[in-house]
């Protein structure tokens, strides 16, 4: 059985219990209630939604889902947004340090 964007569940359990906060600026999610920005959302590391592995697939807030749209990961983290939120390459969840290393 798998999600709304085809991860399966056994992937998608994996996934929420790694990444706990935004894998970008570190925020803890929040219900939607409390504030849409906070929100856990997923997210492909690369653009490419038939791309779902444990390597691909992330949690981060609406916030920086949203700034990073369909953006290369190189490009988006020297964005203003990233840079206002002191997201570096340094400061990110080991799996964006992972996809970093791999030339994303």
């Amino acid at each position: 059985m798998a999600n709304n964007w085809n991860i399966p569940s056994s992937l998608e359990q994996e996934i929420r219990q790694r990444d706990k906060v935004c894998v970008y600026c570190g925020v803890e999610f929040t219900s939607v209630k409390v504030s849409k920005k906070t929100t856990a959302s997923w997210e492909h590391i690369i653009n490419d939604a038939k791309i779902i592995t444990r390597e691909n697939i992330a949690l981060c807030c609406c916030a920086c889902n949203a700034s990073k749209g369909q953006k290369k990961l190189s490009i988006w983290l020297q964005s203003k947004y990233c840079k206002d939120k002191n997201i570096t390459p340094e400061n990110v969840a080991q799996v964006i340090k992972d996809a970093i290393k791999n030339g994303q």
